[in-house]
């Protein structure tokens, strides 16, 4: 029986076991005797065990099992102390007892040194359906114990209060010498190491000492409590943290092609671990030429709408023929070794091998390109409508729309305008019906007094584009560009552009740029578009919007700032680093960069880069066209290279073309405080002390009648480095990114 089971902890000839459980914190109330009791069942039978081990058999049986500290000449004149140091939440677990013929088993084990509650579950399965269960209660205890209370770590500097709860369960007065000892060389008191008290019978008492953490390491911490008739003493150990982190900061630096030099300046702290210091600094004459990382994605999209169908080829074409002017094949660029992203770190070969998202990709195959380019040009023919549009699929019902027909009539005049025989018939079919749209759309605002919007603005531009004109539509467009979203503002301005109309398109531009916002550390510029209530409409995507705002400087100021700084921007906020957030965003992201490189000259890269640290040349690199995709753009310094103190990156350029570069500066810091550090993203954080205030609000009663009710609020109080807290204290950490 169960109740033969709890019995059995106790040794034959011993009388009940004496108080010992769950980390030194858990005590039972009742410490004057020891007292278990089994639940009652129909067939589990009920025992009373009382009894209490004497200290100086627990300290016997602790000595053989090498428990015991070496006593002192303070503990001799003391009661024997034995140190606990094995604690456990789990005494003993077994999955199956086999019973002698009278059901009765016994288990032995030894117990763990926690000073708590125990709670003995059993289950047994006899013949047929028989089972049962049944419960016990243990409490392991002393007449005098401790606790120890600490955190569960430290960290370097920190300074820290031990403490030490002392309960006297005795029936008279103890006179105790409290002891904190501490192993490890991590912390160091700084308060004497002994206390005396007396605690009453039936009391308890606590003592704290004051400790730093003065090195990372593992910190032993062992209480005694020497009393005249019983003693106890606990060990535990804690890890200590070292004060510090590893800490990347990040600078950016951008030469446009009438600078030939440019510095980014840095302190190496003087607390830190040397061997983890890093330099990394990247460099590339272009930040475009990193569509190309975009054009599996696109290549292997497993659907087959009108749009992904027509996005699935275009890109790659637009890609070829800013190649064929970089006089670089496809194949080099499969197998190209640099990065020309120099924000991102990491292994170009790695970054690569992630770009794969498929086992074959046939992108890098010129002859299965061109079959793609072929099925992808049939295809759009098939899907096209006999009244010459395009709806989103193919097949019965199908109808034409103006936003698919737009979109498949500017994607075939891509593939015309960069070398792709495209059926002339197919595409006038096509641009006829956009034709047909507008003229119907101007007499519905005629008729009805109404407004051009951001459809006409699409169907308008891809016209034009296309060589025809709609003056009228142009004019509502224009009247009404204050009702548009920014995104076909510029889209209108790439139009008027077209169209030759220069007050037109410069009054977009200044509209459109009236939501520039520009990041001169980080060289960036990007539109605050708002789109709070039209995010999802077409016209609402952010990427598509600063590519159509890229696309209009490219006509007008390619080799200015912000062209340069919106292609950053584009590239930062790239899903996986690689393409956008759709096949639609990236095929015209690709086409606004690849528009970029020929305009402003970055696809002739003839350069001569040299980088200097505090005045000495530590790398000089050659670009041109051919070795665009392999040259060397990484420059790497480490541990004793980096001194303490100021320094001073140097970076040089002899020849044509912007240089874009990024370093990367990592130490493993132990500086105090711990500076902050950041590029784009920046966190700052407040914490303030929360206090409870009286606050009552106005709710409704069972009748429907205002009542008063008592709310939880809070009065905010800042908290700076001075500010006092006590345990208990309710603390609000703000993070404002």
């Amino acid at each position: 029986s169960l109740a033969h089971v709890a019995g059995n902890l106790v040794p034959k000839g011993a009388v009940g076991m004496g108080p010992l459980g769950v980390f030194g914190e858990q005590v039972a109330d009742d410490g004057s005797e020891f007292q278990g009791r089994v639940k009652k069942d129909r067939r589990f039978a009920s025992r009373r065990m009382v009894g209490a081990v004497p200290a100086v058999m627990a300290a016997a049986e602790m000595d053989a099992a090498g428990g015991a500290s070496v006593p002192t000449e303070r503990e001799s004149e003391t009661a024997p102390v034995v140190v606990r140091s094995q604690f456990a939440d789990t005494a003993f677990w077994t999955a199956a007892l086999q019973t002698d013929v009278n059901g009765m088993t016994e288990v032995e084990f030894p117990m763990p040194e926690n000073l708590t509650g125990w709670k003995i579950r059993t289950w047994a399965m006899g013949a047929g359906t028989r089972v049962g269960e049944g419960t016990a209660d243990v409490v392991t205890t002393k007449k005098l114990l401790l606790r120890l209370q600490a955190p569960r770590f430290f960290v370097e500097k920190d300074e820290v209060v031990l403490s030490a709860n002392i309960h006297n369960y005795l029936a008279t007065d103890q006179p105790v010498t409290a002891v904190l000892e501490l192993d490890g060389e991590t912390l160091a008191l700084t308060t004497g190491a002994e206390q005396r008290l007396t605690i009453k019978a039936g009391g308890e008492q606590r003592v704290d000492w004051r400790v730093n953490a003065v090195r990372e390491g593992t910190a032993v911490v062992r209480v005694k409590a020497l009393g005249r008739d019983e003693s106890d003493a606990m060990q535990m150990s804690f890890p200590v943290y070292v004060h510090g982190m590893l800490k990347t900061e990040s600078f950016s630096l951008a030469l446009r092609p009438e600078q030939r030099s440019g510095t980014i300046t840095f302190t190496v702290p003087a607390e830190r671990r040397p061997e983890q210091s890093r330099l990394e600094v990247r460099f590339s004459p272009t930040l475009a030429g990193a569509l190309v990382d975009a054009l599996p994605y696109l290549a292997e999209y497993p659907y087959g709408c009108t749009e992904q169908t027509l996005n699935r080829f275009v890109p790659t074409v637009v890609t070829w023929n800013v190649l064929q002017h970089l006089g670089v094949d496809l194949a080099a660029v499969k197998a190209k070794r640099t990065n020309l992203n120099a924000q991102e770190l990491g292994d170009p070969q790695q970054r690569a091998a992630q770009w794969k998202r498929w086992q074959r990709e046939p992108v890098w195959d010129e002859a299965v390109v061109r079959d793609m380019v072929r099925e992808g040009l049939k295809r759009l023919a098939e899907m096209q409508c006999r009244d010459g549009g395009w709806g989103w699929f193919s097949g019965w019902g199908e109808q034409s729309w103006p936003h698919t027909t737009a979109t498949v009539v500017h994607g075939l005049l891509t593939a015309r305008a960069n070398g792709i025989a495209v059926s002339p018939d197919v595409l006038q079919a096509g641009v006829d019906w956009l034709a047909r749209y507008l003229v119907d759309r101007v007499r519905e605002i005629q008729k009805h007094d109404g407004k051009a919007g951001d459809l006409d603005a699409l169907v308008f531009t891809v016209l034009v584009e296309a060589g025809g004109e709609n003056e009228e539509m142009g004019n509502f467009l224009y009247r009404d560009r204050n009702d548009l979203s920014v995104y076909c503002k510029a889209m209108l301005g790439v139009a008027f552009h077209e169209l030759n109309q220069t007050d037109r398109r410069d009054m977009l531009r200044r509209n459109v740029e009236q939501f520039l916002v520009s990041d001169d550390e980080n060289q960036t510029c990007w539109l605050n578009l708002g789109n709070g209530g039209y995010w999802w409409c077409w016209y609402g995507d952010e990427i598509e919007a600063h590519a159509w705002y890229l696309k209009l400087l490219n006509r007008v100021d390619p080799k200015g700032p912000r062209a340069s700084r919106l292609v950053k921007y584009l590239l930062n906020n790239r899903k996986h680093a690689t393409y956008w957030n759709s096949t639609r965003d990236t095929a015209l992201a690709i086409e606004a960069l690849a528009e970029f490189i020929k305009a402003s000259g970055e696809d002739k890269p003839d350069m001569t880069v040299q980088i200097k640290l505090d005045g000495q040349v530590v790398k000089d690199v050659r670009i041109t066209a051919e070795d665009l995709f392999v040259f060397d753009n990484v420059l790497v310094l480490e541990g004793a290279a980096l001194r303490d103190g100021a320094h001073t990156v140097e970076i040089g350029r002899e020849g044509n073309g912007p240089i874009y570069a990024n370093a990367y500066l990592e130490n493993f810091t132990l500086e105090d405080p711990i500076t902050r550090a950041g590029l784009e993203i920046k966190v700052n954080r407040r914490l303030f002390r929360l206090v409870p205030a009286e606050k009552k609000a106005l709710v409704q009663g069972e009748r429907g009648q205002a009542v008063q009710q008592q709310v939880e609020k809070y009065n905010r109080i800042p908290i700076t480095e001075d500010t006092p807290l006590t345990s208990g204290d309710l603390v609000e950490v703000e993070l404002l990114l």
